[in-house]
């Protein structure tokens, strides 16, 4: 059977792909951010996951507002990307694990998850932009994925205790996929941010950072708000958390912290990193 290492959630802001392109990692607004990827880099190293579920939001590139679906799973042998603009450069195309995807889509169906289940797929920076920032400079990915795609951007939105049983759920599904494989986890998205309307600009970093250990003390504490009350103390983006939640309950109940992040701003954003192995 397969085993799940661990998980991985950090935030995909498209400054990020920006400074990537322009090797800005050690520029100053962007090295406090940057700086928290050796130790997980070294961990990957030392892990060496063959297959990613990478959790994300899509933000336009693949759905759009006249077709948003609230649970989306990728089935392709090969996803890309495009361009996007922010100055993202295209990166080189991801191998699908279809066998991984199949099962994964089984078994959330057969737990009463409606899915969107999705043999073309294209992945925008909320997938592309983590990828590049757990396996940097390379040519050819050194893992299989599935994309796992939530959405946070029509409502009405999954509530927060939803999306953490379907973490749950890809978690199980997981374990019970009959391949001598090793899982890694990915969420990305998120902390604390809003881009408009009144509030632009905002960031609560206090809950973010209780948000961030109570992924590893008690990790259904932010399924109790709702998506009204997430969007009062996050932003309207910071809902992106939904994709941390989901990936916590994909990983089971012990784990323990390998290496945590967090840095404000990034344009605008509070830009969290937090990678976990199960025990």
């Amino acid at each position: 059977m397969a085993t799940i290492i661990g998980g991985i959630t950090t935030s995909h802001v498209p400054a990020i792909g920006r400074a990537i392109a322009r090797n800005l990692q050690a520029d100053p607004y962007f090295k406090p951010f940057f700086d928290g990827f050796p130790p997980i880099h070294d961990w990957l190293a030392t892990a060496k996951p063959d297959v990613a579920v990478v959790i994300y939001n899509d933000h336009g590139l693949n759905f759009f507002l006249d077709k948003m679906p609230t649970f989306a799973v990728g089935a392709a042998p090969e996803y890309r990307n495009a361009d996007e603009g922010w100055g993202i450069p295209v990166v080189p195309p991801f191998r699908g694990e279809q066998g991984l995807s199949w099962h994964l889509i089984e078994s959330l169906i057969g737990e009463d998850f409606d899915l969107t289940t999705c043999q073309e797929m294209l992945v925008d920076h909320a997938f592309t932009l983590p990828m590049a920032l757990l396996w940097p400079g390379t040519e050819a990915w050194p893992v299989k994925v599935v994309p796992v795609c939530i959405n946070t951007v029509q409502f009405p939105l999954p509530s927060a205790a939803r999306v953490y049983k379907l973490g749950e759920a890809i978690g199980r599904a997981i374990r019970s996929w009959d391949a001598d494989q090793r899982v890694v986890v990915i969420g990305t998205g998120g902390l604390s941010h809003q881009l408009d309307g009144e509030r632009a600009g905002f960031i609560n970093k206090d809950f973010d950072l209780k948000f961030m250990d109570s992924l590893l003390s008690d990790p259904t504490w932010a399924t109790k708000y709702s998506i009204t009350d997430l969007v009062e103390l996050t932003g309207t983006q910071g809902v992106e958390l939904l994709m941390w939640l989901a990936t916590r309950g994909a990983l089971g109940e012990q784990v323990r912290q390998v290496h945590r992040n967090y840095h404000i701003p990034i344009s605008n954003t509070a830009a969290g990193t937090l990678a976990l192995e199960c025990r």
